[in-house]
C-alpha cells in the first residue's frame, strides 16, 4: 500500500473520530464552545483541509503536531470531558 494512501486514510479516519467528537460535545456537552473547539481542531486531520492549509499559508501541518494534538484532543475529550457520560445521553434524548 503506498505510504500516501495510508496516511490520507488515517487522515480520514481520525478526522472523522475527532469530529463526531466534538459534536458530541456541542450538542450535548455542558460546554457548547469546547466542541466547536473540537470540531475545528478536527479539520487539521483531513487531507482536503491540510491542501488548502498548504496553498494558504506554504506549509502544512507536521506529522509530530497531530500526534500531540490528537493527545490533547483525546485526553481533554475522556479524562476531563467525560465523553462516554455525554454519549449516554445522547443516545438517551433519541
Amino acid at each position: 500500500m503506498n505510504r500516501l494512501l495510508l496516511y490520507d486514510l488515517a487522515g480520514w479516519l481520525f478526522g472523522i473520530v475527532v469530529l463526531a467528537i466534538g459534536i458530541v460535545n456541542t450538542f450535548w456537552g455542558n460546554d457548547m464552545f469546547f466542541g466547536i473547539f473540537i470540531v475545528a481542531l478536527s479539520l487539521a486531520y483531513f487531507p482536503p483541509a491540510n491542501v488548502f492549509i498548504k496553498k494558504l499559508t506554504g506549509f502544512s501541518i507536521p506529522v509530530w503536531v497531530k500526534i500531540v494534538l490528537g493527545l490533547f484532543i483525546f485526553w481533554a475529550a475522556l479524562g476531563v470531558g467525560e465523553l462516554f457520560d455525554k454519549i449516554d445521553l445522547m443516545l438517551a434524548s433519541f
